[in-house]
């Protein structure tokens, strides 16, 4: 029996990697914050909910339901002068387990003059196996402000997931004026559970939440910040910056204290409504 040439022997069929990229700009118009711009592509959706003040919601969608090794997501938006948004997104993000690659997110926000951003997307879950490399790069004008809130869950308790190995990198870049006030580097794995029972991370604990406010008036809400956060992390002020760090058992324990703790920051937009859904 001949063997076929080798350009006609069935080539083994690579697996199907998601890709997403969506770009929202906003303006003013009428004293409202209005859509400039919208581009969506692949399984990156952004939905802009009515709400009834004058600023902007919009809800980050990944139609693809999770992201696993070499799967790629890309969101860009752009807060013009004397405009008001927050961001969000309508579930959690779940990391799967990855049998090769790693999940890359990358995240690029722009605020301009006396402009407000939140960005408030939900927990993201990290499952046994999972891999992913996260990348947020914020610009901010001299006078905008902004509200920037990650939680990340390793394993939910109450799906008695138990993460032994994933790896997680996360990487933060923030300027104002194009000078760098803020930067992060974050890495755990492959051996997370070790390294998670390290009191100088996590002490055991499977949650946690970085929350930074980006405001020339932040100091004012120090001490009300420390009183939500409580003796499960810690929040410090300096230079026009307040930062928290809460860690927790649970998913749940830990929203406990996040939610009041956006309220407070967030002022009169509090939390977005897809948070209770």
């Amino acid at each position: 029996m001949s063997v076929p040439p080798s350009s006609d022997r069935a080539v083994e069929a690579k697996p199907q990697r998601a890709f997403g990229s969506a770009h929202l700009a906003v303006k003013t118009g009428n004293g409202r914050t209005r859509i400039d711009t919208l581009y969506q592509e692949g399984c990156a959706k952004i939905l802009l909910p009515e709400i009834d003040d004058r600023s902007l919601e919009a809800v980050m969608i990944n139609t693809s339901g999770g992201l696993t090794g070499g799967d790629e997501m890309r969101w860009r938006f752009d807060v013009a002068d004397d405009c008001r948004a927050q961001v969000t997104t309508q579930a959690c993000e779940r990391i799967y387990k990855a049998s090769a690659g790693t999940a890359d997110v990358a995240s690029i926000l722009e605020v301009g003059e006396r402009a407000s951003l939140a960005w408030l997307p939900q927990e993201t879950i990290l499952f046994e196996g999972s891999a992913l490399k996260r990348t947020l790069t914020v610009d901010l004008a001299e006078t905008s402000r902004a509200l920037i809130v990650e939680p990340v869950v390793f394993g939910r308790k109450a799906m008695g997931e138990d993460v032994q190995n994933c790896l997680f990198r996360d990487r933060w870049r923030i300027r104002r004026e194009g000078r760098l006030i803020h930067a992060e580097d974050f890495t755990i794995g492959p051996d997370t559970a070790s390294m998670l029972s390290r009191p100088a991370l996590l002490g055991g604990m499977r949650t946690m939440a970085t929350v930074l406010l980006l405001d020339a008036d932040a100091e004012r809400h120090l001490e009300p910040s420390r009183e939500i956060v409580g003796t499960k992390g810690g929040v410090s002020f300096w230079s026009g910056k307040l930062l928290a760090r809460l860690v927790d058992g649970d998913a749940y324990s830990l929203r406990k204290r996040l939610v009041p703790l956006i309220e407070l920051l967030n002022e009169k937009a509090g939390v977005p409504k897809v948070w209770s859904i």
